[in-house]
């Protein structure tokens, strides 16, 4: 329903996400619900017996489960600092093996009571299922994307869960790229090859995800990371592209970080026991992994690694991250016995992020002085002499660069609003200074999103993907030089959606100290009163600097085609609004997130949007915080919850360095082993400051393997409401037992997931269809 967002490992640069969609922490949604990460999917068309604004007859709340809610056993656990005790009895359902049958049990319960309650939603929940599939087109084709001699492209079968990895060779390999380049596929076309087959791959695997899958520059090599358990641990295996079998033995317990440096050499980082990625290895084909050279190890347990590749292929960039400070090494492919050089230093609160063209590296730079990013340049052997060439703005953002031959693409905010500006480089060789002006690209949409797709580099091709809340994902190519756009897909909605349908807004609703918090809005035109009456699912998130950008998802149909009104309220701690919008809403000012989202459910109700009666509310990972945090603050205000994989258990987590994450998000939320952060944590932390008081209905949702937020925090976070809750509100936790922070991995089990969710909401706020008198 919401966006697929989690508590980052680390911060990644917009295109390393875009360009591998699977390392996607929480930052772009859409990518996140395309494909389980970005497919299209297909069926036939069923539409609602009867609208879900209609009445219902009979209360959904009128069948009660005839098993009891399970009740989690209290074992005292003290924990003191700084003179304060606190009790957590449910601290034992914690078991960091996953195997302890106690805690298995209890799970189970969990998930049988859910089962249970929802059993007389199954039939709405099979129907939304069949609308959802029915919307996808299953077989399908991803826009092909032309490297060297080849066209790469995945590719979804019907009936099938995972895509396939192809690609075809280019008639014509000497042709220059253009906007109106297409992959032949007639009889007399250069044949399809699958390289990889992921539902192959996945049998015997209740889980299945492949991270990066990265072709070797001659196209010879096909590396790619797979993940069998959910818990984002990775064994990359090095496979011959046509014949498919694997060259030598897999590396084992890598992350999905690799990149090619040459066509017999991969750079690859690892993890430490708290899953921190610390290490950057060098591995020669042909050798064993114990050999290979660490060429860094990053010692300061804040900091975390990624690796990324110039859009040139001359250069790997390893970069060193906290919350707050980016430093970066580069490795010159060319001469990679040399090993890692220093671009970047490393400074306190300066965040540095590298490409490279010609004799030049470019550097985005953040510091507290030019806090929305500047963007400079250097040459390549002296990269101490910087010169500026596009300067801080204080109400423009730069988010991300993206470099070709004769163009530098800039992609920003302004207003809350992304936008992409193309600059005209001088030619290699020539001197670079100040870019003035730009051609700005136009988007339609009062709210949307747009996000870079690879491109060739050495083309006047920018590719990018647009999308909002009423316009399925369209991925375009524009003429850098001419300004011409030609679409090249836009993801195929089956049924008879109409986009003309809808109607996006975007309103500001007032927070506390004056501040006015942008809000997304869609609904169905033909079904929606505006009026109080109709039912409404608010989104939040707020955390991480993420932009929550607007964006189309299929599955939403089945509420918007229901009369329901969709909403995002993008909150501080994200970076909407610039840099200084995520700065106050983190640290010490971290409320500033919660009662931001109340004001936006307040200007809701008062704008006659929806009444209490009928506001859902919902947020993943940190936004389960944000879902924690303001139900215990204002239960009153929202009728129903849902809170998926939430980080509830804030204070006890931040306290404990051996918990994933913990060290390196210090910097977001604050070390609680200071007195001023601890008091200031424990004041919002949800499972800290459940009360005896009414709740909203409530779904929470976990996952076993979740190496991003254990699955403890939310279990520990029922087992207390459970204990102290004065209401007879649905309280439900479905805990995933087979996958991670992301759910599910197949395309088809996660519309499930997706169902199941929509069915809760629905009967949360009293609107199961009737099927005859009760």
């Amino acid at each position: 329903m919401g966006m697929e967002m989690g508590r980052p490992i680390h911060l990644l640069s917009t295109l390393t996400l875009l360009y591998k969609p699977h390392l996607l922490p929480l930052a772009f949604p859409f990518l996140l619900h395309s494909t389980s990460l970005r497919s299209p999917f297909p069926g036939p068309t069923i539409r609602p017996s009867i609208p879900f604004r209609t009445p219902a007859i009979r209360s959904s709340m009128a069948a009660t489960a005839t098993e009891a809610p399970p009740r989690a056993k209290k074992v005292r656990h003290e924990m003191e600092m700084f003179g304060d005790v606190r009790v957590d009895e449910y601290y034992w359902i914690r078991d960091d093996s996953r195997k302890d049958p106690e805690v298995l049990a209890h799970l189970a319960a969990e998930n049988s009571y859910t089962d249970e309650v929802m059993s007389g939603a199954k039939e709405l929940q099979d129907q939304l299922y069949a609308e959802m599939k029915g919307r996808i087109k299953e077989a399908d084709v991803s826009v092909p994307l032309r490297k060297g001699d080849y066209y790469y492209y995945e590719k979804n079968l019907e009936g099938k869960e995972y895509i396939q990895h192809c690609r075809r060779r280019v008639p014509d390999e000497g042709a220059p790229l253009s906007v109106h380049d297409v992959m032949p596929t007639d009889s007399g076309a250069p044949p399809e090859h699958v390289i990889l087959d992921e539902n192959v791959k996945a049998q015997g695997h209740t889980y299945y995800r492949v991270g990066d899958f990265e072709v070797s520059p001659d196209n010879k090599l096909v590396a790619y990371a797979e993940d069998t358990k959910g818990n984002e641990i990775y064994t990359v295996y090095i496979i011959d592209a046509e014949t498919g079998v694997p060259v030598e033995k897999p590396l084992v317990g890598v992350t999905s970080y690799f990149e090619w440096a040459g066509n017999s050499t991969l750079m690859y980082i690892t993890m430490d026991e708290i899953l921190r990625e610390d290490k950057v290895w060098l591995h020669m084909l042909g050798t064993d992994q114990s050999v290979d050279s660490c060429l860094y190890f990053e010692e300061d347990d804040k900091f975390s690694l990624s690796l990324t590749s110039s859009e040139s292929k001359r250069y790997l960039f390893v970069s060193s991250s906290s919350k707050n400070t980016t430093f970066v090494f580069y490795l010159d492919i060319a001469k990679a016995e040399e090993g890692l050089k220093v671009l970047t230093s490393r400074t306190e609160g300066i965040a540095t992020s590298a490409s490279h063209r010609g004799d030049h590296f470019f550097i985005e730079r953040r510091s507290d002085e030019c806090f929305n990013s500047e963007v400079l340049a250097c040459p390549v052997d002296d990269v101490s002499n910087l010169v500026v060439l596009i300067p801080h703005r204080r109400n423009v953002k730069i988010q991300e660069i993206q470099l070709f031959r004769d163009h530098l693409v800039v992609y920003q905010r302004e207003g809350g609003l992304p936008t992409v500006v193309v600059h005209r480089l001088p030619a290699v060789g020539h001197p670079l200074g100040s870019l003035e002006g730009g051609k700005s690209i136009d988007f339609i949409d009062p709210v949307y999103s747009v996000e870079a797709s690879e491109s060739q580099f050495s083309s006047n091709v920018l590719r990018f993907t647009y999308t909002s809340l009423k316009t399925p994902e369209t991925v375009y190519d524009y003429d850098m030089d001419t300004g011409v756009s030609v679409v090249k897909k836009t993801k195929t909605v089956l049924g008879d959606f109409d986009s003309s349908n809808y109607v996006t807004e975007r309103k500001w609703a007032t927070a506390d100290d004056g501040t006015q918090i942008p809000l997304s809005i869609v609904f169905k035109k033909d079904l929606v009163k505006l009026d109080g009456s109709d039912p409404l699912l608010l989104y939040g998130y707020g955390s991480y600097e993420a932009c929550i950008d607007p964006y189309f998802k299929d599955t939403r149909l089945s509420l918007l085609d229901r009369g329901f009104i969709y909403t995002i309220a993008h909150i501080r701690g994200g970076g909407e609004m610039g840099r200084e919008w995520y700065e106050n809403g983190k640290y010490l000012k971290k409320k500033n997130s919660f009662t931001d989202f109340i004001s936006a459910a307040e200007y809701l109700i008062e704008n006659k949007y929806c009444t209490k009666e009928k506001l859902c509310i919902h947020g993943r990972s940190a936004g389960g915080l944000l879902i924690g945090a303001v139900i215990n603050m204002r239960p009153e205000l929202f009728k129903a919850a849902v809170a998926g994989v939430p980080f509830v258990d804030v204070l006890t987590t931040m306290l404990d360095p051996t918990i994933p994450l913990t060290t390196s998000e210090w910097e977001e939320w604050g070390d609680p082993r200071e007195e001023k952060y601890y008091h200031y944590m424990k004041s919002y932390s949800p499972v800290d400051n459940v009360k005896a008081q009414d709740y909203p209905h409530l779904l929470v949702q976990g996952g076993l393997n979740d190496p991003r937020v254990g699955y403890f925090e939310p279990a520990k976070f029922v087992a207390k409401l459970r204990q102290l809750k004065t209401d007879d509100n649905l309280l439900l936790f479905k805990c995933d037992i087979g996958a991670g922070h992301f759910s599910k991995s197949g395309r088809f089990e996660k519309l499930q997931e997706e169902a199941f969710t929509c069915a809760f909401i629905i009967k949360a706020l009293d609107l199961l269809p009737s099927h005859g008198p009760a």
